[in-house]
């Protein structure tokens, strides 16, 4: 037995924090209550701390198969666990794509074997992520896949974008859209504004965004389906959803920490640790993000984790892939933006990073009950650290946080109630 004693606990459920200390048996809670004295072989003294549920991350890359030089499963998910994530879902575009039910699987039994947290997987919408061929949505689903989607390619083809949206509401699954239309980003690499200007670089308008934004929203719409929005980055965007929120549309949507926590004046000095898709826009948008997110309209945080090799990064702007490393300061960089500003209380943005994605994704996650698997993480909030790359565990170093200071740190993270991180270091 695992005994988390003296925290303060936000479990996901109830209004307001409380003071608990929570027992654990055979992966599963068994009892919260204040001063639990029964026999423990283990206890974690969360004195001063706060316990929250394991956070779950519906946007992230693994890169396995196919890019283990960027990441893979043993150390993404090592990484995910240093951020206080338990359960994460992985992008398909992977080499080769998971488009099939084998591939599913595959996924699913690498992370048996070297995952230390809960791994999903969300296959492709369209075979090989070509945007010509819808996939064969029911294999993916019975195989296990929780959604689906060609994240890193737009599904350019409005029709076959219908039928995707048709087939999968049949089944029950849901389409994670990443919305950018390829003919407005022409050859562009960072966000159209003052900064492009003065840096010379080719500008993205963020109309790249809207348009696809506005054209998913239109066909859920005319459809009744649902839809994800990923990785939300500008204020025309947070008001399109807004409004087909306030008509009715099944869409939801997230945004990453990046877009509320950095601009696109970081591209300063061309530092490519900056350069993501979509792009870092601006102040305005920064806070309408933080608008968006405070009144619901953003309803998750999703990390997009993409972590790269120092090859793919330590190039040219122009050549530099796109992405952030974004697992292990996905807490900080929210707590220190949203809730230290006071945008979101604790238990608000506990939701927007634990039972908001599990709901989403519709799995068994996101909150701390009796008789639910013990997926909790221990925080303290008052630590503030400074971010050292070379301390991740990912073997993506590829963050523009790095000197950055932060507030809130993971200590300990318990998965299934087996405890992966102790005192900030991973012990698996």
């Amino acid at each position: 037995m695992l005994c988390i004693k003296n925290g303060m606990v936000v479990d996901g459920i109830s209004d307001v924090p409380y003071k608990a200390d929570i027992l654990i048996d055979k992966g599963k809670v068994i009892d919260i209550r204040e001063n639990i004295e029964d026999a423990a072989e283990e206890v974690i003294d969360a004195a001063g701390k706060w316990v929250l549920p394991g956070l779950v991350d519906a946007h992230c890359h693994l890169r396995e198969p196919g890019f283990e030089y960027k990441e893979d499963i043993s150390s993404g998910t090592r990484s995910a666990a240093a951020g206080g994530f338990t359960s994460v879902a992985c992008m398909a575009n992977t080499n080769p794509v998971v488009d099939n039910g084998a591939m599913v699987n595959y996924i699913k039994s690498m992370a048996m074997v070297k995952g230390v947290v809960k791994v999903y997987p969300i296959a492709a919408v369209t075979k090989g992520q070509q945007g010509q061929e819808l996939t064969e949505m029911r294999e993916l689903k019975e195989a296990g896949a929780v959604a689906l989607s060609d994240d890193g390619k737009p599904i350019m083809n409005p029709h076959l974008m219908k039928l995707a949206l048709q087939y999968a509401k049949g089944l029950d699954m849901l389409i994670i859209s990443h919305c950018e239309d390829l003919s407005l980003v022409g050859d562009g690499l960072m966000n159209e504004g003052y900064m492009s200007t003065v840096l010379g670089l080719k500008g993205i308008t963020r109309a790249a965004e809207e348009v696809m934004v506005a054209r998913d929203i239109i066909l859920a719409e005319v459809l009744d389906a649902p839809i994800h929005i990923a990785h939300v980055s500008t204020k025309g965007s947070v008001e399109l959803i807004r409004q087909a929120k306030r008509r009715g549309v099944k869409v939801t949507c997230e945004t990453a920490p990046h877009y509320f926590s950095a601009t696109d004046a970081w591209v300063d000095g061309y530092d490519t640790n900056a350069k993501v898709n979509p792009p870092l826009r601006t102040d305005e948008d920064v806070a309408a993000i933080k608008q968006g997110l405070k009144d619901g309209t953003i309803d998750i945080i999703a990390t997009d984790h993409a972590p790269h090799h120092r090859d793919d990064k330590e190039v040219e702007y122009s050549l530099a892939a796109n992405g952030i490393s974004g697992f292990e300061t996905a807490f900080s960089l929210a707590y220190t933006h949203l809730v230290e500003t006071g945008v979101l209380s604790i238990q608000e943005l506990v939701h927007k990073m634990s039972k908001g994605p599990a709901d989403i994704l519709k799995i068994d996650a996101g909150t701390i009950e009796i008789g639910k698997p013990a997926d909790i993480i221990v925080v303290d909030l008052h630590r503030t650290y400074t971010v050292d790359v070379s301390k991740f565990y990912s073997k993506g170093k590829n963050s523009p946080f790095h000197g950055c200071t932060l507030k809130g740190k993971v200590m300990h993270t318990i998965v299934d109630g087996k405890v992966i991180m102790k005192n900030e270091k991973i012990i698996v």
